[in-house]
């Protein structure tokens, strides 16, 4: 039986002193975080995309944080949904500790928000294109505060009495991505290693390492899960992204094994994919195109993954905007 929370903007309990701040629709941008608190200290699972969301998100969290402070922001992965906010909070709270694996640090400055400002500020096409995934949003002004602490493969982090597992599950959706295991709770925070209404995206790859991460998941002593993107879930909706992850991983191999160019070979497992009733809901479903280039890229390394540009826009044209 999935789990029911409502699914509404703002800060839900999902679990004794565990928390999700939702943001639907889950789109683009739309991203997921949580709080754990503890006997006078608290833990954040990821910041927001931009200064003001993050500030709301805070707000909302004051009745909870001003007794127990938050001292430590793990940032799930390197994309900025998850940590453009992070000054915010260093902003508003002393000697916070930011922990995220190694590989998401070394990623983190890789997409700095004034380069999404500047592509939101575009003229013509480019900045159209890219108003339609991420308008919504204020890059300018934003610097990205970093890492204080890094980790490789798994760490634990006390929070007042309160044991947060941080699992290094990456490379899959970025280079870098971490879970954060309340043992106590039987819940876990997944940053962007699930999606869930929604199709998601494999920047980093392989697909193989996203699965396993899934099936890590599956196996784990969890009750409530908190995607990156989406509703609160439980092990069903981590079963439904494994199963498209396999279907796709295999369905690209044998296009790509017979010299199907990885477009096209989007495009078909498009239709595939719309007419599984397991995912013909989903949104985003252009993203099948990045996950495509990600398989193509991982079997062939001399495989020419286009631009960001024209990748965002291969996305578009499958959703017919």
């Amino acid at each position: 039986m999935t789990a029911t929370h409502d699914y509404t903007l703002g800060l839900h309990e999902i679990a004794d002193g565990c928390f999700a701040y939702l943001q639907p629709d889950g789109g683009w941008g739309w991203s997921n975080a949580g709080l754990v608190v503890g006997d006078g200290r608290s833990l954040l699972v990821d910041t927001l995309f931009d200064l003001d969301i993050t500030a709301t998100m805070l707000d909302s969290m004051a009745s909870h944080t001003t007794s127990a402070p938050v001292e430590t922001v793990v940032n799930t992965h390197a994309n900025g949904d998850h940590c453009y906010g992070n000054r915010e909070v260093t902003r508003r709270f002393a000697d916070v500790e930011i922990v995220a694996s190694t590989a998401c640090a070394d990623e983190m400055g890789e997409v700095p928000p004034s380069m999404l400002a500047a592509l939101n500020d575009a003229p013509g096409e480019v900045g159209d294109l890219f108003r339609s995934f991420f308008g919504a949003f204020n890059f300018h002004g934003i610097e990205v505060e970093a890492p204080t602490r890094t980790f490789d493969g798994r760490t634990e982090v006390d929070v007042a009495g309160r044991t947060v597992e941080l699992i290094e599950v990456g490379p899959a959706h970025t280079r870098g991505d971490t879970l954060a295991y309340v043992p106590d709770a039987n819940t876990v925070y997944t940053g962007d290693i699930l999606f869930i209404g929604g199709t998601p995206i494999v920047w980093a790859g392989p697909l193989s390492n996203w699965v396993a991460a899934c099936n890590l998941m599956l196996a784990m002593d969890v009750d409530t899960v908190v995607p990156g993107h989406g509703p609160v879930t439980d092990k069903v909706g981590i079963v439904a992204v494994r199963d498209y992850l396999s279907l796709v991983d295999a369905e690209a191999t044998g296009r790509h094994d017979a010299g199907i160019d990885a477009f096209d070979a989007a495009r078909d497992i498009a239709r595939l994919v719309g007419a599984d009733e397991r995912f013909s809901e989903w949104g985003e479903f252009g993203r099948i195109a990045v996950n495509v280039e990600t398989v193509y890229r991982g079997l062939d390394p001399a495989h020419e993954t286009p631009d960001i540009v024209e990748q965002f826009r291969r996305m578009a044209t499958l959703e017919g905007h």
